[in-house]
């Protein structure tokens, strides 16, 4: 066995005949622990609400979505059409036409977005699970899906036929507009479906069918705000998006769902590395313990220490005793702590034992890339303290 290991581990799990000592080297290895156990509980708990809060983008936005990169509206003929079909890596693609528009219901008004779609919509996009009442566009061109918050905001049912939904937009055009009445197309809607997701996309969108909202903006059959597509689970973006450039003789913009939500993918980045920096510091000032026990264990063994300097080991060799002390202390209470935590957070995935609300867990993940960043950040900063403590040495020998 490694000379100065066996020291260390001798020295790490032989009681001290100065009991301050044995207190003070327990109390560093319960800091490790606390430290590595809270680290790993708030990044797996913040894991959680990262996934919780993309959970609705992934319900919502496509694979990737097809922007004019210039304007409002592209232009895909049924041949174009059929060759986006063929491109290799995508399930399915979904036309859609968005605009602002003014909701009137009872002389109750609110701004929204109308998204036009087609048939194969839900194809593309698992908006079924976030749909609670009524039924999705049906054959009839006049019927609508609205947002639960619009909705409310509006008193507005389903099938309300004695009431209609009026939508209006401006028409499109230039020059000064002399009568205030024929500024504006306006088409009347029934409600046959309400949605729910989260509170900033069910005060946003009225749904149509394509047909309805190119009517309203008096848009061309061909002419479409986006395209939205389904990839295959093999399939690779970079080749998509270079097949779909290809097809197109005008310069279009091409954005898979991080970059449709870049705001709040960093936002909460930025929030995950704020907490990691936090606890890390945290981390650092409970380390300080562990730089107290080593160079209190130097004091208390300096004797032992000139003995083995006179018997032949060398300061390295004692200097990496205490070295390899420190760091089986940070590899005691870092894999402690960690073991502790993956338990916890098992537990609540398991039984949900914290609740939001009565019918809502607190969201946590448990993922090998916290477990790895935790151990790495105790391990790392765990040897440094070491090695700060260990330089004592010379002192010890002098």
């Amino acid at each position: 066995m490694n000379f100065s290991y066996y020291i260390a581990k001798r020295y790490l799990f032989t009681k001290s005949k100065n009991n301050a000592i044995n207190i003070i080297s327990l109390i560093a290895t319960i800091g490790v622990f606390a430290g590595a156990l809270a680290l790993f509980i708030v990044l797996s708990g913040f894991s959680g609400l990262k996934d919780f809060s993309l959970s609705f983008t992934n319900e919502f936005d496509p694979d990737l979505k097809l922007l004019p990169e210039q304007g409002k509206t592209i232009v895909v003929d049924s041949l174009l059409q059929e060759k986006i079909s063929e491109v290799e890596g995508i399930v399915a693609y979904s036309k859609v036409i968005e605009e602002r528009v003014f909701l009137d219901f009872r002389e109750k008004n609110q701004m929204a977005f109308i998204k036009g779609v087609d048939e194969r919509f839900k194809s593309v996009n698992a908006i079924d699970s976030s749909l609670f009442y009524g039924t999705w566009l049906s054959d009839k061109p006049s019927h609508v899906v609205l947002g639960n918050g619009i909705s409310q905001s509006l008193s507005l049912g389903t099938y309300d036929y004695g009431s209609t939904l009026r939508l209006m937009v401006p028409k499109p055009g230039k020059g000064q507009i002399t009568n205030p009445t024929d500024a504006f197309n306006a088409k009347q809607s029934v409600v046959s479906d309400i949605y729910s997701i989260n509170e900033e996309l069910d005060n946003k969108y009225v749904f149509s069918s394509l047909a309805f909202a190119q009517e309203l903006l008096e848009l061309d059959a061909n002419e479409f705000s986006a395209l939205e597509i389904k990839l295959s689970p093999t399939a690779k973006e970079d080749d998509v998006r270079a097949s779909l450039n290809n097809l197109f003789d005008k310069p279009i913009n091409i954005k898979n769902r991080i970059q449709l939500n870049d705001k709040l993918y960093k936002m909460l980045n930025t929030e995950n590395l704020a907490v990691y920096l936090i606890f890390t510091l945290v981390l650092i000032i409970a380390l300080f313990n562990v730089i107290g026990s080593i160079i209190m264990v130097i004091l208390d063994k300096q004797d032992n220490i000139k003995t083995l300097y006179n018997v032949g080991a060398s300061v390295s060799q004692i200097k990496k005793v205490f070295l390899l002390q420190g760091t089986l202390m940070t590899l005691l209470g870092g894999v402690l702590g960690l073991f502790v935590g993956v338990l916890i957070i098992y537990a609540q995935l398991q039984f949900n034992m914290i609740m939001i609300t009565p019918s809502l867990p607190y969201p946590v993940s448990l993922t090998i890339k916290n477990i790895l960043i935790v151990f790495v950040t105790i391990m790392s900063l765990g040897i440094m303290a070491s090695y700060i403590a260990s330089s004592r040495i010379h002192r010890a020998l002098a």
